[in-house]
């Protein structure tokens, strides 16, 4: 799939570009951002080239992650990265970071919102995964405005940095944004009806 661009009433949410390294080398040095994702540790500027030459161009040429850089729709400066990736079965998982600076203005949760409204229209997304490690409340508070329901810690569920960490997972159905799914669902009869 060729890369595109989705915009939000602040945010415009496109393809990382090569002028883009000096940036995300910058906001990666948040200690943050390295301790609860799983990009390196030390970030050196080879790894903000890695991401924006390879990483993000191979995931959308073989369509198994479409990451989007995130900048003011008014323009400005790079804000955030987010990425979905596929899980397969028309299942994709949500992951994102955001500079410090930027925090606080509900920039993100804007733009997973916007994230998740593409992965169930245009991916034909039927579950959309986001698992964060224990303790990494920032990332979970987004997640639950967003709308994905928590639905417990999965031991030993995330690799990051030579180690398996324990992770809180929730979900998001198209069902939750008034979206018809692709594909039928039958929750559990002792599924409470409200919960479904």
């Amino acid at each position: 799939m060729d890369p595109i661009t989705l915009t939000t009433d602040r945010l415009r949410l496109r393809n990382v570009l090569p002028e883009d390294v000096d940036t995300v080398h910058a906001l990666c040095q948040n200690p943050e951002i390295q301790r609860w994702t799983v990009v390196p540790s030390p970030y050196r500027r080879e790894d903000a080239e890695l991401f924006v030459h390879r990483l993000v161009p191979d995931g959308w040429r073989e369509d198994t992650e479409y990451t989007f850089a995130v900048e003011p729709v008014a323009g400005g400066p790079l804000l955030a990265a987010v990425t979905l990736s596929s899980r397969g079965t028309g299942v994709w998982e949500v992951g994102y970071w955001l500079g410090r600076e930027h925090r606080g203005s509900g920039y993100m949760t804007e733009t997973v919102r916007a994230v998740a409204h593409w992965a169930f229209t245009g991916l034909g997304c039927v579950r959309l995964v986001w698992r964060a490690e224990v303790g990494n409340t920032g990332s979970r508070a987004v997640a639950e405005r967003v709308g994905f329901v928590v639905e417990g810690v999965q031991r030993a569920g995330l690799a990051n940095k030579g180690t398996l960490r324990d992770c809180w997972a929730a979900s998001l159905l198209p069902s939750d944004f008034g979206l018809p799914s692709p594909l039928p669902y039958l929750p559990s009869p002792d599924r409470p009806a409200d919960a479904a």
